[in-house]
């Protein structure tokens, strides 16, 4: 019998939002600071997978229970941040002492329509990991963080006049910024576990490579990789670049022109027989992609090792 999908529970608006979690009616339309101390846990499983059509920024103490990103489940503690844009599904573990504490900012994508920020916010990359990573703060950017949620939800608090909105969007500008700033320092602090997964990266190339999943599925794509090392595209991308300067795709390339170098120096196969054999349709796409990398053509590397 075929399981069953459930579907996610969809808010279109923060209003809906506060009705669901039983907080007063939002004292602005379009954007709320929400104090999680305040916020009454469901075990309703409807709500534990939930879809916002708004943007969300959270600093999570004390999180007891378990939170899904993706297809990895992820055990939180003190200061960690996540950020979801409109149309990512989340997924919330329930416990019997499920606890919350920390700040949640929500912003409906009208409250910036006419602004800059709506064309700059799809730049953050924290945004587009299809929700796989979280941001892990120290103490002094913990308490940086919260205060610049503070100061927004002093600001729609205060009275409304025609400066109002600007204020609050230099104010989440301003947190988006000092996020983009801590996400890269992430990169040089966990090295060791970035170091690790460049490893098992390589490892995964190379038994692609030397395996029969060339033949079958062809080049590998980003997608796939980043599927087996179970983090969205972005993140794998975004941490190659800290430790390497290549893309994902560069670095496939690179590993791709090794064996094709190994095949070329050690075997009488054609180079349309080796072209076939790592994954490409028309050996004149690996003829190109293999000059562009090396300046020079398949045949000409073979006769160089002769």
């Amino acid at each position: 019998m075929k399981k069953e999908v459930s579907h996610p529970y969809v808010l279109n608006s923060i209003s809906e939002l506060h009705r669901l979690l039983e907080l007063p009616k939002p004292e602005h339309p379009l954007v709320s600071v929400i104090n999680l101390n305040e916020i009454k846990c469901y075990a309703d499983e409807s709500l534990q997978r939930v879809l916002y059509n708004f943007y969300s920024v959270c600093i999570k103490k004390d999180f007891k229970g378990k939170m899904k990103y993706g297809q990895n489940y992820y055990d939180f503690d003190e200061g960690v941040m996540t950020f979801f844009a409109p149309g990512q599904v989340i997924s919330t573990t329930l416990t019997d002492d499920l606890a919350l504490s920390g700040w949640w900012l929500v912003v409906h994508p009208d409250f910036f329509r006419n602004y800059l920020l709506a064309k700059t916010i799809k730049e953050y990359g924290y945004f587009s990991y299809a929700t796989n990573e979280a941001l892990h703060l120290s103490d002094k950017e913990e308490v940086m963080v919260t205060s610049i949620m503070q100061n927004i939800a002093q600001e729609y608090r205060s009275v409304i006049d025609s400066y109002s909105q600007d204020v609050i969007i230099s104010h989440i500008e301003l947190l988006l910024n000092y996020s983009n700033r801590f996400y890269n320092r992430q990169f040089i602090t966990r090295k060791n576990a970035n170091n690790d997964l460049l490893i098992h990266l390589d490892e995964l190339l190379l038994d692609y490579f030397n395996g029969e999943k060339v033949q079958k599925m062809g080049l590998p794509t980003v997608q796939y990789i980043s599927e087996q090392l179970n983090i969205s595209p972005n993140y794998l991308s975004d941490m190659l670049r800290s430790l390497t300067g290549q893309s994902t795709q560069q670095h496939i390339h690179n590993k791709l022109i090794e064996k094709a170098k190994e095949i070329l120096a050690i075997s009488s196969l054609s180079v349309s027989e080796i072209a076939y054999s790592l994954g490409f349709e028309y050996p004149q796409s690996f003829n190109k992609l293999f000059k562009n990398k090396t300046n020079i053509s398949p045949l000409e590397y073979r006769n160089s090792c002769n």
